[in-house]
Formats: structure tokens, C-alpha cells, sequence
């Protein structure tokens, strides 16, 4: 088991960057498949990206391929999203999660969530 805890969240302007990140404790972070997903008010949850458990693969979602980039730092068991370009429509509750499956849709643990509001 291992438990996941998402930061970085904030305000931004349309155009403008942050980077979240997700602070991984318990099992070994490298045995995980990990994910970003995000849920918009009155949404589903949505896929974002996926990076394998060493980072040689990564995955994402089109509406976010070019401008956010998923990376992972084993020692320092810790998943990031940087997102760069960001857009009015990108604003949502920011969720990392683990898996054993290299997939866009079945994971096992979950974070809490970190709130990205871009205004325009």
C-alpha cells in the first residue's frame, strides 16, 4: 500500500506555469505505475498523464499533450506535473495515483487532491 499526497496547487493566469508534485510513503514508489488525473466541477475525473515505474514511458491525455510534462524522481519518491501554457479550461482538482497496470484508467490509490484555478 502506499499513500499519495499532492501539492503545488495555486491561482494562476491564462499562459502562465506550475508545477504540482506528489509526496509517495509506504511501499516502494518505484513498484507503481503513477498517473495524474483532474476533476472539473460537475465532471468526471479525467485522465491527464501516466509515467512507467523507472520513467522511460510516459503517456497524455491530447488536451494537455505539448504543454504539461509527467516525471518522477524515484529517490526522492515523488511524482511532478509541470504545466506550462495553462488555460482557463485546465482548472480543476489535480489528483496523482498508483497502479500496477500501465493504463489510463485503473489505479489503486489515490491522493487527496490539489486545486489549480487558471483565470483568464
Amino acid at each position: 500500500q502506499v499513500q499519495l499526497v499532492e501539492s503545488g496547487g495555486g491561482l494562476v493566469q491564462a499562459g502562465g506555469s506550475l508545477r504540482l508534485s506528489c509526496a509517495a510513503s509506504g511501499r516502494t514508489f518505484s513498484a507503481y505505475v503513477m498517473a495524474w488525473f483532474r476533476q472539473a466541477p460537475g465532471t468526471e475525473r479525467d485522465f491527464v498523464a501516466a509515467i512507467s515505474w523507472r520513467g522511460s514511458s510516459t503517456y497524455y491525455a491530447d488536451s494537455v499533450k505539448g504543454r504539461f510534462t509527467i516525471s518522477r524522481d524515484n529517490a526522492k519518491n515523488t511524482l511532478y506535473l509541470q504545466m506550462n501554457t495553462l488555460k482557463p479550461d485546465d482548472t480543476a482538482v489535480y489528483y496523482c495515483a498508483a497502479g500496477n497496470r500501465w493504463t489510463t484508467n485503473d489505479y489503486d490509490y489515490w491522493g487527496q487532491g490539489t486545486q489549480v484555478t487558471v483565470s483568464s
